[in-house]
């Protein structure tokens, strides 16, 4: 009895000592794996440095439509806000007192025209009887004198006939160019144009339209060198600069980027003392109905001052901030993360061109920047930075899209023929 208690004891310490043992080897340290992440070496392309100013649209052509003549205002032939064409009828003023005087004119002219014959005829009676001396040189004087007094009539005559036509077309008003009219700033029924010219409505010329910026001096000197550096490099002559052509980039408030492409026109002759800036004026096509930019609109313009070949770009996601400044996580070759401070450009596409502090070879972490720590080891995957531009991702989450639509409607019929629907 003794014994078997004895053979227990030692059979129960044993599996505690066993328990024990296995307990020690569970809670062995055991190291996590890297975290993942995914870097691509920055993007290397030329890059075109840009000054950025802010603009003001303003319409290529606007004229006041106004009465010419006076009189009651008595029809409108168009919609307000429509576009037409130069010549278009807009309003008529009554016509009938200038066609009366037209008609005056006329008869005065063919009065005239007969005082003229009679003279002509006279004198020429006259001037013959005086050279068979059968009348007197008097009579040839009065009737040269009546035909120049005739003549005289006719073109003053013709002169009326002329102002009263004229008059006459004024009765009719039609639009000076073609373009955007307005709305009608008078009503039918109005007395216009007696004693000054009444503004009946407006026509504004929308492309193409233009954009009027201000540059400083020390931008105005930085591009009138890169204007040089270009027309040398083009084999043109660099002090004839109104021969070259210079590209210029708009966007307005709602826009990303600057969408519209138009070019440099025109410089005022002097900077302003009082502002130290020179005014510029661009001009872009504007050519949509109805047109996207309308005079008055603030605008943001671009000005491309530059080329730079080579220049590293990385997406804007694995741009780091923070009291130090700009930074980026990079992955060495045994890939451990590296802390990098940069110094940064302009924003291309989603791409963000680093300026100093990084090369082409070096490994970024674009995804997963909060899981790499200065000093530890990661596991990297790489990609194209190309694939991570904005341009891009459209155009894979487009594809995606598309590819989704036509697998639901391959998927369409099966499920109907499963469910014993009968198919359309």
């Amino acid at each position: 009895m003794f014994r078997k208690r004895i053979g227990n004891d030692l059979r129960i310490g044993s599996m505690v000592f066993a328990m024990l043992l296995a307990g020690c080897e569970s809670n062995v340290y055991v190291e996590p794996p890297p975290p993942k992440v995914t870097t691509a070496q920055p993007l290397i392309q030329d890059v075109t440095d840009y000054l950025e100013f802010t603009g003001t649209l303003d319409a290529s052509e606007r004229a006041e439509v106004v009465a010419r003549v006076s009189g009651v205002l008595q029809s409108m032939h168009f919609e307000p806000g429509t576009a037409v064409t130069e010549g278009d009828l807009l309003f008529i003023i009554e016509p009938e007192e200038y066609q009366a005087d037209l008609q005056a004119a006329q008869a005065e002219l063919a009065a005239g025209e007969a005082s003229y014959d009679r003279a002509n005829i006279e004198y020429g009676r006259a001037k013959k009887l005086y050279k068979e001396k059968a009348g007197a040189e008097s009579d040839v004087v009065k009737w040269r004198v009546e035909r120049e007094i005739a003549s005289a009539e006719i073109l003053r005559a013709k002169a009326k006939i002329a102002r009263a036509e004229l008059n006459l077309g004024y009765t009719q008003v039609t639009a000076p160019f073609t373009g955007r009219v307005g709305r009608n700033l008078v009503d039918i029924g109005n007395l216009v144009g007696e004693g000054e010219a009444t503004v009946l409505t407006e026509v504004t010329l929308y492309s193409p339209i233009y954009v009027y910026f201000n540059l400083n001096e020390r931008d105005l000197l930085r591009v009138m060198q890169a204007i040089r550096e270009k027309a040398e490099a083009q084999g043109q002559n660099p002090d004839d600069i109104d021969e070259i052509e210079i590209p210029l980039y708009l966007g307005l408030a709602n826009e990303e980027g600057y969408p519209h492409q138009g070019r440099y026109e025109y410089a005022d002759s002097a900077v302003d003392t009082e502002t130290g800036t020179l005014q510029l004026r661009g001009t872009f096509e504007n050519s949509q109905r109805p047109p996207k930019l309308l005079p008055g609109l603030f605008a943001r313009i671009r000005l491309p001052e530059g080329e730079r070949p080579d220049m590293p770009l990385v997406s804007e996601r694995a741009i780091g901030n923070d009291q130090r400044g700009v930074y980026l996580m990079v992955v060495n070759a045994e890939n451990v993360v590296e802390r990098r401070s940069v110094k940064t450009g302009q924003r291309i596409d989603g791409l963000i061109v680093i300026e100093d502090g990084l090369h082409e070879d070096d490994r970024v972490v674009v995804k997963g920047v909060q899981r790499a720590r200065p000093g530890r080891k990661v596991d990297p995957e790489m990609v194209d930075m190309a694939d991570l531009t904005t341009s891009a991702m459209q155009k894979a989450a487009q594809e995606s899209e598309q590819a989704a639509r036509i697998k639901r409607s391959d998927a369409e019929p099966q499920a109907q023929e499963a469910a014993g629907k009968p198919q359309p």
